[in-house]
């Protein structure tokens, strides 16, 4: 069950008929503890529709560069295969964000997005609240307490803001049951960027290629969680070293 007050309407569109429920991925890009993902799956099993996910890919993002878009198309890659494993279809397109959402809305029945606070991202999402004809939801996934949940006026200190949030802690920090999508969009025929050839993709994008990939960090969740491991065994070993006894449990 996803939490009422992490979804948002953009625009007051009336229900509509579609082939598909679209969920237009930007900045939540990941297949697990993703809220707009787990409730586009519930929306198109609701309407008895597959779910396209959709990621436009902008020349224009500010200060991007071939390390930035390297390490996020390896991220998108294993999204990808883990999406195609739920019966779940992919698409990339070397496209404005914005344009392509408008366009894969077309025939949809819903489209779902995740939350940005950028101020393109929101130009994007308003942009497509007012060009598509079918319902556009918004929802939070990247913060524990929605904003507008956590405090109702800007806060101008951690010291303010911290105290608000741990007030909801309980009632939002749970875990979010995943559901199988029932019906499967692996038959749907779009075209989609190849996300196995990364450097193929970034030498077609004119961003700033001066800034180039590194071997030392790469993109994905799974390489998130490798780190995270690492790192916590890490700090256990070095306080294990520094004070002579066992350390706290991390």
């Amino acid at each position: 069950m996803i939490q009422p007050k992490r979804i948002q309407a953009l625009n007051d569109r009336p229900g509509q008929k579609g082939k598909y429920v679209l969920y237009w991925m930007q900045a939540s890009q990941r297949a697990t503890w993703n809220h707009a993902l787990a409730f586009a799956i519930q929306q198109a099993n609701e309407r008895h529709e597959p779910l396209l996910v959709l990621f436009g890919i902008t020349n224009r993002f500010p200060e991007a560069n071939a390390r930035h878009y390297t390490f996020m198309f390896e991220g998108l890659r294993e999204v990808r295969d883990a999406l195609v494993k739920q019966g779940i279809q992919f698409v990339v397109r070397l496209e404005s964000p914005e344009l392509a959402a408008i366009k894969l809305a077309g025939e949809a029945s819903l489209v779902v997005t995740d939350r940005g606070y950028l101020r393109i991202q929101k130009q994007w999402r308003r942009h497509v609240s007012e060009k598509v004809s079918c319902l556009v939801l918004q929802v939070e996934s990247d913060v524990v307490v929605p904003v507008e949940v956590a405090s109702d006026k800007e806060a101008y200190s951690a010291g303010i803001l911290r105290p608000k949030i741990e007030r909801h802690l309980s009632r939002y920090l749970v875990p979010l049951k995943e559901m199988p999508i029932k019906r499967d969009a692996l038959g749907l025929k779009f075209q989609s960027v190849n996300l196995d050839d990364v450097k193929g993709i970034v030498t077609r994008l004119k961003i700033d290629g001066s800034v180039t990939p590194v071997d030392s960090f790469r993109g994905g969740t799974s390489q998130a969680e490798q780190h995270l491991m690492e790192r916590k065994a890490g700090l256990w070993e070095s306080q294990i070293y520094e004070r002579g006894r066992p350390p706290a449990k991390i």
